[in-house]
Parts: C-alpha cells; structure tokens; sequence
C-alpha cells in the first residue's frame, strides 16, 4: 500500500505536491469513488485509480530530458490562454512528460522535463534545497553594497529571501551580468531581488538546477540525460538535504 499521491507522482500524473491539489479539487477517483482525503492509500495492482475520469498505471519507464527553454514559452502542459508552451518544443518524444520548475515566459534556460514524479518533488520541494544558478543581466553596475545586500538576502514583499551566492562576469553597455545562486523556489525570485536593489533585469537565464547543467546546448533543443546525470537525480530523492 501507498499513499495516493506518491503513486500519482510515480505514475508520471504530476508531481506529489500538485497530486496533493488534484486530490484535495475532487478529481481523482479510486474504484468509483471520488477520494479527497490525502492520506488514502492505494494497492497499485489492485485498485483502479482515475484523475478526470482518465486511468491511471504506472509507467513501465521513466524518461528525462533536459530542454533550453527560449523565452516566449509558458512552462506548463496546457493553458489555454498561452499561445506557446514548453511541450510544443518536445512534441515528437513519443511518452507524456511535464516540467519540473519554474522559468517564467520572459526567461530562458535550464527546464527539465520528466515523467518521474519523485524526482520533480525532489527538485522543488523547498525541503530539499536545491541549487539553481542563473546568468542575470541588469540594467546599470551594481555596487559591492549592493551585491552584499544580495549575497545577506532582501526583503521581498512575500519576506526576506535566503543568502545568495552573486557574482559579476561580465559587463556591457551599462549593464552588468550576474551569475545567482539560490535554494528557494519563488515565483519570479531573481527577478524581485535585482528589482529591489534597483537593477532591473533585462535578461534571465538559468543555467544550472541540483546536478543538471545547460553546458552549451541551443536554444529550442533538448536531449535526454545521460545515465550519470538520472543517478544524480536520483540520489536526490534518496538524500534529501544533500
């Protein structure tokens, strides 16, 4: 026996956490009858799930793919209000897959898409804290006070963030690009954080999540992992703190 949600993350439905929102929305049915409480626990070979009606089994694979996200693109499976999403740009991999984390319509970079879901919980579970760097290009030249109070954490509408790791690599035109370091997962972070130091940014791009670099692959193109990198992932969900 299992709790439901894990079994939906394992079946490649969703990550636990947005399984825990299916439940909780009454669109998940096990043998006939809707189930809404979250400690319900299923006998995969035995009891028959549904999640709008549709049956769920467990994947007899799993499959991961590394995506460079170019900008204009909505990081989710559907939104009807989207004239692009990620999946349109992975239409041809024959298996259902969903991305794991987000990346903004305005920003590029590092998505991974995969149909294991202890994996994604693994990657954006705030309990896990992992790291992800992005490439920030901001409007004028920090100081290093400013790029201190980034390193020490600001105070975002939501609350302070955590210490991030910032450094400059490089300078143009009166910007200035960044590589930041966080563990948290808000929505649009950097973004806030550079706003609030007063350097806008004017380009995003994460290039690295947990153990997954972007290391040189084109925009709009994708490629599965390779086997050291699934067992890197996976040893997230094994230890998940380090």
């Amino acid at each position: 026996m299992e709790r439901l949600q894990k079994f939906l993350a394992r079946a490649g439905v969703a990550s636990r956490r947005q399984a825990e929102k299916m439940i909780l929305a009454g669109r998940v049915r096990v043998n006939g009858a809707v189930v809404t409480e979250l400690g319900t626990k299923v006998e995969p070979e035995q009891d028959r799930v549904e999640v709008d009606g549709n049956p769920v089994t467990l994947s007899e694979a799993l499959y991961y793919y590394i995506l460079n996200k170019p900008v204009g693109y909505v990081t989710t499976v559907k939104d009807r209000y989207a004239e692009k999403t990620v999946m349109d740009l992975v239409r041809d991999i024959p298996v259902r897959l969903y991305p794991v984390g987000r990346l903004d319509r305005d920003s590029k970079g590092l998505l991974l898409l995969t149909n294991d879901g202890e994996v994604a919980m693994a990657l954006t579970h705030p309990r896990h804290q992992v790291e992800k760097t992005y490439r920030v290009t901001v409007q004028g030249v920090p100081t290093g006070e400013t790029l201190g109070r980034l390193r020490e954490g600001v105070l975002l509408e939501d609350g302070p963030t955590a210490p991030a790791l910032v450094e400059i690599v490089g300078r143009k035109n009166g910007q200035t690009i960044l590589e930041m370091t966080i563990r948290e997962g808000r929505k649009r972070q950097i973004r806030r954080m550079v706003a609030s130091v007063g350097h806008p940014v004017v380009e995003l791009q994460r290039i690295r999540m947990g153990p997954l670099a972007l290391d040189g692959l084109p925009e709009g193109a994708y490629r599965p992992l390779l086997p050291a990198e699934v067992a890197a992932l996976r040893s997230l969900v094994a230890n998940p703190c380090g």
